[in-house]
Order: structure tokens, then sequence, then C-alpha cells
């Protein structure tokens, strides 16, 4: 694989589907821009639809915008209702969206807000798709999780919405270890059928909105050296993009930056925390978010480990 993949890798796109939560800004927005340039239909979901409208037509190609809300089940089923209804198929799910380091907050139903958006709204969204997937060959499932996933690196099912305590960084670093144990689980299920398979990313530090809510004591002293360590969101979307579309890609694989400590740099395959490949697990995780959230996926058995 080069070690120096850009977005002119990108094979054509033309005739794929390709939906990208989160695409109104940031890493969502070069992700998406960058398959309509290639002639993918692309679908913005996004939770606000006039940013979305304005993001659109700053891409090329066939671009639209789908009402999504991450933090609500039933704006999940209704986006995905919509799109069922408009697409035949879907060659690209890209989960994208996400919230880092914020308040105690929780999702319409309840979740603690940074496990229910970057994890449980994607589970639910994926699930309720995935028939249109399964049957269109070369189909891909990107979820993009963090180097956060290492951060206390832990499904803390004792307290899994952290009603007992909360730590900004502990919940962001569960819910990105959660991207990638449901990335690893439904590629095992996924195998079987040998037409989707389901890939992670992550972009490094990326010059994004995402660290808007990063405690000002944190924050403040990093605006000085932000320049050298961060990279621009094109960059930090690349990881995400060869996810997506490089045909060497296999199921089950990482990407993230090829730079020191996985910063910044082009993107290239990855390792994710010890703690990320526990089958085990995994499959606690799944069984737990089929529970809160009410999304099954009936074409896919249950893997063995």
């Amino acid at each position: 694989m080069s070690a120096t993949w850009t977005a002119a890798g990108i094979p054509d796109q033309a005739g794929r589907v390709a939906v990208v939560t989160g695409a109104n800004t940031g890493l969502g927005y070069e992700t998406a821009k960058a398959l309509a340039a290639r002639g993918a239909s692309v679908v913005l979901a996004v939770r606000d639809v006039e940013k979305g409208a304005q993001a659109a037509a700053r891409m090329p190609g066939d671009v639209t915008v789908q009402a999504l809300d991450l933090t609500a089940l039933d704006s999940v089923r209704a986006a995905a209702e919509a799109l069922r209804s408009r697409y035949e198929r879907i060659d690209l799910l890209i989960n994208n969206a996400g919230v880092m380091y914020t308040p105690k907050r929780t999702t319409r139903d309840g979740f603690e807000l940074q496990f229910g958006t970057n994890h449980l709204g994607h589970f639910a969204l994926t699930g309720l798709l995935l028939d249109l997937m399964l049957p269109v060959p070369g189909s891909r499932v990107v979820t993009v999780s963090s180097t956060g996933h290492r951060i206390r690196a832990a499904i803390h099912f004792d307290d899994l919405q952290w009603e007992r305590s909360y730590s900004r960084a502990g919940a962001y670093g569960q819910s990105k270890l959660a991207n990638l144990m449901f990335t690893y689980e439904l590629q095992r299920r996924l195998a079987v059928h040998g037409t989707t398979v389901a890939v992670a990313a992550h972009p490094g530090m990326s010059s994004t909105e995402l660290a808007r809510n990063t405690p000002a004591a944190v924050r403040l002293p990093l605006t000085w050296v932000a320049p050298v360590i961060t990279q621009t969101p094109a960059m930090g979307a690349l990881p995400t993009l060869r996810a997506a579309t490089d045909p060497a890609v296999l199921g089950g694989q990482y990407y993230g930056p090829g730079g020191r400590n996985e910063i910044k740099g082009y993107p290239r395959l990855v390792t994710s925390s010890p703690e990320s490949y526990d089958v085990a697990v995994q499959q606690r995780l799944w069984s737990v978010s089929e529970d809160l959230t009410g999304v099954t996926f009936p074409a896919l058995q249950p893997a063995s480990a």
C-alpha cells in the first residue's frame, strides 16, 4: 500500500450511493465532498438541514440532504425510512458524526450524550439500513473512531450511562471504543455474506469544531501548538476515505494517520487498543446495544468467537 495515499486514489464512484453522517462541516464535509467529486450520489445526513443545504451547495455533483438527529432514536428511524423510500441500494454508510467532551447531558432517549450519539445512534442507523447494503458487492460500513478510544479504555457495563459519576474524557473514550468494538463484531457477522464489509478509521488530530467542548484549561494551551500538531480536515478525512474506497481494504481493518503517534499524516493501516479486540465484550456490547435501541440485525446471525 502506498505511504502517501490521497483523495486522488479514490476510484470512480459513479453509480454508487454514499450516506455520510455529520457531513455539513469538518471531517464529514470533506469526506462527502471528495466522494461527490468522484461521482457518487452523496446524502448528507445531518441534524441541521439548513446548514446541510449550505454545505451541499458547495459540493460538486449529486448531493442531497437528509435530516438525522442521532440523539433521538425516533429521528434515526425516520431518516432510515426516508432513505429506504428513496434508494434501492446503499453502497457506503459512513458513520462519521460525533460529539466530544460534552458536559454531562443525555439524549432524548435518556442515554449519556456521547455514548448515545457516537455509538448507539450509529448502531441503530446501521441496523435499519443494512439490508439495503447486503445485496451490493463492495458495499462498506465505515465507522469513525478516535485515538481517544484508549482513554480509560473500557466499556463500563456497571455504569454505562455514567449516572454515578461523570468524566467527559472517560465517556468520550468509552464511546469511541464502542465504535471499534461495533465494527469488529459487525464484520464477523458480515463475513458469511461476502459482500458488505465493516471498517473503522480515525482522523488523528484534526482542526475541526469537534473539540469545541474541550475544557478551557486544556483547550487554551493547545491553541498555541495546534498549528504544529494538528492537520486540516481534508487530511483528517483521508483515513475514512481510504477505508471507504481503497480496493485493497479488508473488513475489520482500522485506518489512521501514518505519522508519529498517529497524530497526522497520510492514511495507513493501524491497530487499536488490546481492549478493543475482546470478543466477549464486543458481543456483550452488541446485545446491550440491541436492547437499548430496540434495533436488531435480523439478516445477521451471531458470529462465533
